[in-house]
Parts: structure tokens; C-alpha cells; sequence
């Protein structure tokens, strides 16, 4: 679907899942932002305790799965977020690559933090 889905795709579709349900006047900065912040943290929760090599290793099956269902979650706020103050995602993105091959230019951290 990534292939034929566009980011207006997306945006429509949790705007009338929105909209169905009249959440807009809950969706302030502070609540869809910390509303990311839990849905990030769900999404580490799930690899607490592991190491580096048991996360990689179990990263199919059920803990995928439950990866995929924390990133839609994180993804849908981002996208209500985007929603809501006008924010044209493709356009933020691209802005802030070119910001971070500015920053953290490739002949200095190729294969490095």
C-alpha cells in the first residue's frame, strides 16, 4: 500500500475518523502531542529489558505485530497533529532532511553518530 497510498490518503482518512466522532475540539497541541509521546513509549515497552540481539530476533510474529499497531498509533496522532494546524507533512519532512544534511553532513557521520 505504501506504493499507491498518498500522504493526503492518510490525512483524509483519520480526518473523517475524526470528524465521525467530533474529537477535533479535544485535539489541542498539548493533548496530540503528549497523545504521541504515550503511543512512542507503547511502542518501546515493547522491547523493555531486551537486548540489542533479542529485539532483532523477535522483531516477527507477535512482537511485529504489536510494533505495527504502536507505529500506526504514533503515526495517526502525527497525522491529526498535521491535520489540525495546517501542517503540510510532505513538505515538513522534505524541509527538515535538507536541514539535517546540513547538520549531520554524510563525510562526517557516514557509519557514526
Amino acid at each position: 500500500m505504501d506504493d499507491t497510498t498518498t500522504v493526503q490518503d492518510l490525512k483524509t482518512v483519520v480526518k473523517d475518523f475524526v470528524e465521525e466522532r467530533d474529537w477535533a475540539q479535544f485535539h489541542s497541541p498539548k493533548n496530540l502531542s503528549m497523545a504521541l509521546a504515550v503511543e512512542a513509549s507503547e511502542l518501546m515497552d515493547l522491547f523493555k529489558w531486551k537486548t540489542v540481539e533479542e529485539a532483532q530476533e523477535e522483531m516477527k510474529g507477535k512482537l511485529l505485530e504489536d510494533a505495527t499497531d504502536e507505529l500506526a498509533d504514533i503515526m495517526i496522532y502525527a497525522i491529526a497533529f498535521a491535520n489540525r494546524y495546517g501542517i503540510d507533512v510532505a513538505k515538513a519532512v522534505t524541509d527538515k532532511m535538507e536541514k539535517n544534511k546540513v547538520k549531520y553532513p554524510a563525510d562526517k557521520f557516514k557509519g557514526r553518530f
